[in-house]
């Protein structure tokens, strides 16, 4: 499979609003960057999100595409208000360590026993974010104009560290960023004996936040921007999703170039367990074989596309596109017994039927395939 998904193990939102600057929401089923009005003045206060992947996690990833792919960090919209025409999305590795705790926003009382706008742990050890004074390679912190407390997190500097996305407010509001330098040197400090920055820094995760302009416009909001926690109840929790590209094809001289085509799974199971890694078998032949006298049945011969063929992955009951059409990263491969594609199952939410298309391009154009190809992961 040339697309691996890996979970966070923790996330946070974070909000510099006065009367919520310890609060915790480690466990709320939303994340959110916000700016929210104040109680006793006009000034808007911004919020920012944490969010960590597991060491292992990642290990286990970047080794599977023996060091040569892409990582991008994904999260999923929902409700979205009062949207400026533009925004801007900045994304940084994280540079101290965070507890997530307990907390909701709608807690009452207020749950402080996790990471806030104030504290990176709780407000009993009350160990705070730095604000000034920065270690070498590290910045964070706020302006602290129109009454904003400082604090909100701290990040590492430098070339490869800053990712951004912008987009206007009729695009697709999903956060698809790609982090492969970060990645990179997650991954280096995780399995280097001598980790030196800046090829290397230690996994605290990352924090997306709207740009310093919008932050420290106290006069107004560029609306709400809300994406699903790895706490929501739904199919679409944050992911890093890894890409590469894992095809061999060596019938190409045996690839249909042109002609109608009948395409089938072979072999398949109809279930399969969240841990596995599945071999998906494709038999391709000719809807409509020429004749010939031969003592065994033309529907038997192996059949293959061209190398411009590639699957696609949907969720079979809400059409999410899981795993789209991709040059470069979704091609099929080929061997001796016909066309097949690896999917590791673990990056796909269990107890969830999905969908597989097949897109072929030859002589004749582009074909889609979409047939009822169906499976299920189960735990």
């Amino acid at each position: 499979m040339a697309y691996y998904f890996i979970f966070p193990e923790k996330d946070s939102t974070l909000y510099s609003h006065p009367d919520r600057k310890t609060l915790n929401t480690g466990k709320d089923e939303l994340l959110e960057l916000i700016k929210e009005k104040g109680s006793n003045n006009s000034s808007y206060y911004p919020s920012r999100i944490l969010i960590k992947f597991s060491n292992s996690d990642i290990q286990t990833a970047v080794e599977l595409t023996n060091g040569v792919y892409f990582s991008n960090l994904q999260l999923f919209s929902t409700e979205h208000t009062n949207l400026a025409s533009e925004q801007s999305i900045e994304v940084f590795p994280i540079s101290k360590s965070w507890d997530e705790g307990t907390g909701r926003y709608s807690d009452s009382p207020q749950t402080s026993n996790g990471c806030s706008w104030t504290y990176t742990d709780n407000d009993i050890s009350q160990n705070k974010w730095v604000t000034s004074s920065f270690a070498i390679n590290s910045t964070g912190s706020i302006s602290n104009k129109d009454g904003m407390t400082p604090g909100g997190g701290e990040w590492y500097t430098g070339d490869g560290f800053k990712k951004t996305q912008t987009f206007s407010n009729a695009d697709l509001l999903d956060l698809d960023v790609d982090v492969t330098s970060v990645i990179s040197k997650y991954y280096e400090n995780i399995t280097s004996a001598l980790p030196l920055y800046p090829t290397s820094i230690p996994n605290y995760g990352f924090l997306i936040k709207s740009s310093d302009a919008v932050e420290e416009f106290t006069s107004g909001s560029n609306g709400n921007l809300q994406y699903f926690s790895i706490d929501t109840h739904t199919i679409y929790p944050p992911r890093l999703c890894f890409k590469w590209d894992d095809s061999i094809h060596n019938s190409q001289s045996l690839a249909k170039t042109s002609g109608d085509l009948s395409v089938s799974l072979y072999n398949n199971k109809a279930e399969y367990n969240q841990n596995d890694v599945a071999k998906i078998k494709i038999h391709v032949r000719d809807k409509y074989p020429n004749r010939t006298f031969v003592t065994s049945s033309n529907y038997l011969n192996v059949g293959y596309f061209k190398t411009s063929s590639y699957y696609s992955i949907r969720d079979a009951h809400t059409e999410e596109v899981v795993i789209p059409f991709d040059d470069n990263y979704s091609k099929l491969s080929a061997d001796n017994e016909g066309m097949y594609f690896n999917l590791h199952m673990n990056g796909l939410q269990p107890e969830r039927h999905y969908r597989i298309l097949f897109k072929h391009i030859n002589n004749d154009g582009t074909q889609i395939y979409d047939d009822n190809y169906h499976f299920k992961v189960v735990r």
